[in-house]
């Protein structure tokens, strides 16, 4: 049963709740592992095609498992297609192969850029991609939606175009923010190159 008042930042729905908490939670074990340990110490020198598909693997599958292992009990009596875990991954793993698969090649054709590590590629993206994206994409969902539910309960009061503004004021920083931050990041790793005109 869900508490008697809104809550300011999680979700009313306790099986969405738990999924969010859940996703926010691993997040950060994938994200040191894959960003503070297999990058700077440069643990994929050697991966092949099969170590980067482990890597990729290994940071999105908890995404999967953990929300089933300790599935929460508002989702336990529903079907499968009703979970919001198993929604929601389903989504995040839509999603991401739409923006792997068709927007990748902006990065490709506006930037010049292509990866070049070791991989089994599907539409010229390495595969392993399409994995580390949704473990990003879980991250991303879950913690905009905390964001964006925490926003606009505090503009509830406010006029319509405030609460709109303050809305895409939000989503715009978000995404400034992960833009920047995955830059960050993949300056570290050397397998992807730029063609020269």
């Amino acid at each position: 049963m869900a508490s008697a008042h809104k809550s300011r930042w999680l979700a009313s729905s306790l099986a969405k709740r738990h999924t969010e908490l859940l996703f926010l939670a691993y997040s950060p074990f994938w994200m040191v592992w894959a960003l503070g340990v297999v990058v700077p110490f440069k643990l994929y020198e050697h991966a092949g095609k099969s170590g980067y598909m482990a890597i990729g693997l290994c940071a999105s599958l908890p995404c999967v498992i953990l929300p089933w292992l300790l599935e929460h009990k508002a989702d336990r009596s529903k079907p499968w297609s009703q979970k919001y875990w198993v929604k929601a991954n389903i989504w995040i793993a839509i999603f991401s192969f739409i923006g792997n698969y068709f927007w990748t090649h902006y990065f490709y054709t506006v930037l010049g850029a292509e990866y070049t590590f070791p991989s089994w590629r599907l539409n010229e993206v390495p595969i392993t991609l399409y994995f580390m994206t949704h473990a990003y994409f879980c991250f991303y969902h879950a913690l905009s939606n905390v964001v964006l539910r925490r926003t606009a309960y505090a503009v509830q009061r406010s006029p319509r175009i405030c609460q709109w503004l303050t809305l895409a004021s939000v989503v715009f920083v978000l995404a400034y923010i992960t833009a920047l931050m995955e830059t960050v990041t993949i300056a570290h790793f050397p397998y992807y190159a730029f063609k020269v005109s």
